[in-house]
């Protein structure tokens, strides 16, 4: 019998609309639901994986602290990670539960320059001092922006969202995450709103470190454009039954450690 494939899932969401306004759903009928976490679970179950558990990101709400007090009442073992929301700054409120910190940079919320900000650039260096990891989820278009804001800061571990939102090709895009593969604590996650472009993919592979690449759903946002499944396949096609790509360098970047996996059998 061979043994389903592992996998540690770096980046998917969950809400409760019951509890929590996402005011961003407001036209998204599809999402306008509450998706908790045995519904990601299930769809893994279908696909003939084993679902170790992943990384929670945050949901941009508008109420952070409530979100993490949900997110701090879930037990969920298979909640590995905790990435939540804060506004960095050098001295900056971190929730006690988090395991890093994402400050939303795509967001219409957040001014053109932001990543640039010496406030900004001081907090990286004290997340960085403290151990601290930074989910940077930014606008493609400003990708130049964040290789000149965190090469300032090369011992961060800065973990970029749905392959740096990286729009094209074009020669400044290329050089802008030739960057970011330079840092030396910089992972990068394939996944994506849309399906994923298998040429950015590739360039991807080839520019970052293969311990650097971490396969994440996005779950249930993957789920507009796309579909879980239809996202497994094709990471499936590209990458293959790659354990480190599913699961082992999700546990390094996270810290994830192996006596925090339920394994089945």
């Amino acid at each position: 019998m061979t043994r389903q494939l592992q996998v540690i899932d770096a980046h998917f969401h969950m809400w409760n609309l019951e509890r929590q306004h996402l005011p961003w759903l407001d036209g998204m009928p599809s999402l306008d639901r509450s998706f908790p976490l045995h519904e990601l679970e299930n769809e893994y179950e279908q696909l003939g994986a084993e679902f170790l558990g992943g990384v929670y990101v945050e949901v941009d709400s508008d109420d952070p602290l409530l979100e993490d007090r949900l997110v701090y009442e879930n037990n969920d073992p298979k909640i590995l990670a905790r990435m939540l929301r804060a506004q960095v700054g050098p001295y900056m409120r971190v929730p006690i539960n988090a395991t890093g910190i994402r400050e939303p940079l795509h967001t219409d919320s957040a001014p053109r320059g932001r990543c640039m900000e010496p406030s900004f650039i001081a907090g990286l260096r004290a997340m960085a001092d403290k151990g601290l990891p930074f989910e940077l989820c930014n606008r493609g278009a400003e990708l130049p922006d964040m290789a000149q804001a965190f090469s300032q800061v090369p011992s961060l571990t800065v973990i970029m969202d749905h392959l740096g939102n990286m729009p094209d090709l074009s020669p400044a895009s290329r050089k802008a995450m030739q960057a970011m593969a330079a840092l030396p604590h910089c992972y990068i996650k394939v996944s994506g709103d849309l399906p994923v472009d298998r040429d950015i993919v590739a360039f991807v592979r080839d520019t970052f470190p293969p311990d650097r690449i971490l396969y994440a759903s996005n779950w249930p946002v993957v789920t507009v454009h796309s579909s879980l499944r239809e996202h497994w396949q094709l990471m499936l096609d590209i990458f293959g039954p790659d354990e480190d790509f599913f699961k082992h360098n999700a546990m390094r970047a996270y810290g994830i450690h192996a006596d925090m996996l339920t394994v089945e059998g």
